[in-house]
């Protein structure tokens, strides 16, 4: 069984400049909650297999998972992240982002997907749903203030 939890949000600019926002690591310090640094694990333009380590201040500890792209399309971008790399220890988490132009808007849903979870950590996490659901929306509320300055 697994996690799941979906939060969106319309930003007034063109789909392409929110696909290139979300990927764009440079940038995820001016919109990022917590972001404490982010480290690119390879080189070059992002591409499926790109990878990244992304370090948070999450409930006053800093959490830091390792993210890999697993598919990228025109409208869809599509992470992994092996939590047994990271912080957590457990889980494999999946995010996708869909884009989608609606007019002079773009709506971009995020869906989350975590699988994997036993004992305590299962429970724990199904505790935290609205959390991360909660963190996601505050991220992508962030991308659209500063993708519309």
């Amino acid at each position: 069984m697994s996690i799941q939890f979906e939060t969106k949000e319309t930003i007034n600019v063109p789909r392409e400049k929110v696909y290139q926002g979300l990927l764009d690591l440079d940038s995820a310090k001016h919109w990022m909650q917590g972001l404490v640094r982010i480290e690119r694990l390879d080189e070059g333009p992002m591409q499926v297999g790109s990878g990244w380590k992304e370090t948070r201040k999450m409930m006053g500890q800093e959490a830091t998972e390792v993210f890999k792209v697993t598919g990228l399309e025109n409208n869809k971008i599509q992470l992994y992240v092996d939590g047994s790399k990271g912080t957590s220890g457990k889980g494999e988490h999946f995010y996708t982002f869909s884009i989608e132009e609606i007019g002079n808007t773009t709506e971009v849903t995020l869906h989350g997907e975590i699988k994997g979870m036993t004992g305590i950590a299962k429970l724990v996490s199904k505790l935290m749903t609205g959390t991360f659901r909660k963190i996601c929306a505050k991220d992508l509320y962030g991308l659209k203030n500063y993708l519309e300055k």
